[in-house]
């Protein structure tokens, strides 16, 4: 099926296309019938910011299950999961020891502390889509973000993931590191023109306006989860999402400005060329099919 998609950006914040709507209804929903990518340029709330308030004394704040893969973080974990906690906004916490073999899964053990922070395990190493695709399972917040553990991501803008959920506006929200932000260290250029291409085929064919596909930063509600299979192990789960979230009818997308961090090689980055050509091979087999 062919979809055009037209994209409008306003100060300070929207891009919208048409596209038909029915979804499952767990939040609330106001029944509108358009597609929205809203691309929110200004400042948005993160958890150093009034947002606390806001949690607390409105229900429409939604809660949140943060899924979090580990495979050899031993470095960061400590640190990570101390900004993850500290927010307010965070329900619960799930770190998935994607069979680590570096000590991280005895930091796991001491960080533990159910029901709030809880960790589930791999024997051996399955991949990043594995490791969310069993936190996926075990989660029990209405919304759900995925949270990388080596530091390049920033706890402090789920305030900014979560803005779009409230009063049931939102369905899935993306960060991107390419839009206005403050504190982005700069990607390596291949890695950065290496997105900019990912981004732009999986928008070919999903309709979609992304600035940043690959972003690990992706908060959606935990129900869509009931109506998008999810097959990929590794890297490839950031295209399958993205893809399978654009072909929910009625989805209304928004992208978010985030702060970004990014790691080299040498500081323990770890996906690499062949995983982009992955993600390529991903896209163009989600184009279409399941």
């Amino acid at each position: 099926m062919t979809r055009t998609v037209t994209v409008t950006t306003l100060p300070p914040a929207a891009t919208t296309a048409s596209h038909p709507a029915v979804i499952p209804e767990v939040l609330p929903r106001t029944g509108e019938t358009e597609f929205q990518a809203s691309t929110a340029v200004a400042e948005l709330p993160g958890s150093e910011s009034p947002v606390f308030a806001l949690r607390r004394a409105n229900p429409s704040w939604p809660t949140l299950t943060v899924v979090i893969p580990v495979y050899n973080e031993a470095a960061t974990l400590r640190t990570l999961v101390g900004r993850v906690m500290a927010s307010s906004l965070v329900t619960e916490a799930i770190l998935v020891d994607d069979g680590s073999s570096d000590g991280s899964g005895s930091i796991l053990a001491e960080l533990e502390d159910p029901p709030r922070v809880r960790v589930l395990r791999h024997a051996t190493n399955k991949g990043k889509g594995a490791a969310l695709r069993t936190g996926f399972a075990a989660a029990t917040s209405e919304v759900v973000v995925v949270q990388d553990a080596d530091l390049e991501y920033d706890p402090r803008d789920y305030g900014r993931l979560l803005e779009p959920f409230v009063d049931a506006r939102a369905d899935v929200v993306f960060g991107s590191r390419f839009l206005a932000a403050d504190g982005v260290r700069v990607p390596l250029l291949h890695h950065r023109l290496g997105n900019r291409l990912l981004t732009w085929l999986s928008n070919r064919f999903t309709g979609l306006g992304l600035t940043d596909m690959e972003t690990c930063y992706k908060a959606f509600r935990r129900d869509l989860l009931c109506v998008i299979p999810l097959r990929e192990d590794r890297f490839t789960i950031e295209p399958e999402l993205t893809a399978k979230f654009a072909r929910i009818p009625g989805a209304r997308i928004f992208e978010v400005p985030i702060r970004y961090d990014g790691r080299r090689h040498a500081e323990g980055k770890k996906i690499s060329w062949r995983d982009g050509f992955a993600a390529l091979r991903a896209i163009l087999r989600y184009r279409s099919a399941d």
